[in-house]
């Protein structure tokens, strides 16, 4: 018997903010995957090595977390003024599906420089020294993105003194700019509500902050389902109980937003909604041993990411969070010690983010002009990815 050999793709392996995942050109993808699809969600399945019952992702490029399971298409803008077409693909790592629904924040941070040095961003546009202004479409949710790209003797430049919580090593700033952040075409606050009481069957009736900006977030209060806004991964991904609770929330809340018809339909939209637990400011130490004080920050987040709780905090929760904190009166506000803000530092697992957004109020409705962040990014490898040949 015989078996069809491998094929090679280009792709790039990136680290953008605290995630990580395989970028590609469209137009490197193998022309049944350059539309989407079976034939394009087969591909990235079989690249990242999912579905993996073992949830290790071993033959694959994934490192087995929501943070890791990522994929990245960069193609020609299709919308005036921008550079480049900027399209995401949560890759669940134990089922066989592809979650298209959302923007990943973190690789946004390597969108800027992916776009740079695969040809997308006119030559006249990258200055010899300074930083480049990569005008990106997130086709995702149809938003802009800025991000600004350092870039020195016409390079981009990855190293520097920059560092994030959650990443080890240091590297160059890359600012990012989410224009216009509320995800969709309907309001920022589904309900029109900016405190819910969402009936969560065998949970109860909790406070929930119901929120499109971003991406699709649920905030509620910790202590209202047994937390202190101080946990570390283990503390709730090592209790299938706890996992098991966040996920009913999940879905019901989505029902509540308008995201899905039932209940059930949540099975297969795990990368939205996010849920994530605030809590006033406490000391604790984070999960790399640095000790962070209540006078640090602002308020404490800990959220959910694909069925675990995320090891720092994804980007587009955070613009969440810094959009929902600048409005009197939501969960995360309160948690800040409310009133008006423009920026707010909050505690995560790995220790502490700053982000900022600007929202204003007209017509008894809210909408948020944008939110600002700093990330870093770098390739790690890059050349081909091989799959077997029947892949798709």
């Amino acid at each position: 018997m015989s078996f069809p050999p491998q094929i090679k793709v280009p792709a790039t392996y990136m680290r953008g903010g605290t995630s990580k995942g395989v970028f590609f050109r469209l137009q490197d993808l193998p022309e049944a995957c350059q539309v989407p699809g079976e034939a394009r969600d087969k591909l990235l399945l079989r690249v990242i090595g999912s579905p993996d019952p073992y949830e290790k992702q071993i033959d694959g490029l994934g490192n087995a977390s929501s943070s890791t399971s990522k994929t990245v298409i960069l193609a020609a803008p299709t919308q005036p003024d921008h550079d480049v077409d900027y399209l995401f693909g949560q890759v669940a790592i134990d089922k066989p599906f592809v979650d298209w629904s959302g923007n990943c924040g973190n690789l946004t941070a390597a969108v800027g420089a992916f776009a740079i040095n695969g040809g997308f961003v006119a030559k006249e546009r990258i200055p010899e020294n300074g930083v480049c202004t990569v005008r990106i479409w997130q086709a995702n949710i149809q938003k802009t993105i800025i991000a600004h790209v350092p870039v020195t003797n016409g390079e981009v430049q990855e190293t520097g003194d920059f560092e994030l919580d959650g990443v080890t090593f240091p590297a160059a700033e890359v600012k990012i700019e989410f224009m216009d952040p509320a995800d969709g075409e309907g309001a920022m606050f589904p309900t029109g509500n900016l405190v819910d009481e969402l009936d969560v069957p065998g949970v109860g009736t909790l406070k929930a902050t119901m929120i499109n900006a971003g991406i699709p977030t649920i905030f509620i209060n910790a202590e209202d389902i047994g937390y202190k806004g101080t946990e570390l991964q283990d503390d709730i991904n090592s209790d299938p109980k706890a996992l098991a609770m966040f996920e009913t929330i999940r879905a019901h809340g989505a029902v509540k937003m308008g995201l899905i018809k039932e209940i059930g339909e949540a099975a297969g939209r795990q990368h939205t909604p996010k849920v994530a637990i605030v809590a006033r400011p406490v000391d604790y130490v984070s999960s790399s041993g640095k000790s962070i004080r209540a006078s640090d920050v602002d308020l404490l987040v800990r959220a959910m990411s694909m069925g675990k709780l995320h090891h720092a905090m994804m980007g587009t929760a955070a613009v969440a969070i810094a959009t929902a904190s600048a409005i009197p009166g939501t969960l995360v506000n309160l948690a800040a010690g409310g009133g008006d803000r423009t920026e707010v530092t909050f505690g995560h697992p790995s220790g502490t983010l700053r982000v900022g957004a600007e929202a204003k109020e007209a017509n008894g409705q809210w909408t948020a002009t944008k939110a600002i962040m700093s990330r870093s990014a770098r390739i790690i490898m890059e050349g081909w990815v091989r799959v077997p040949g029947d892949t798709f």
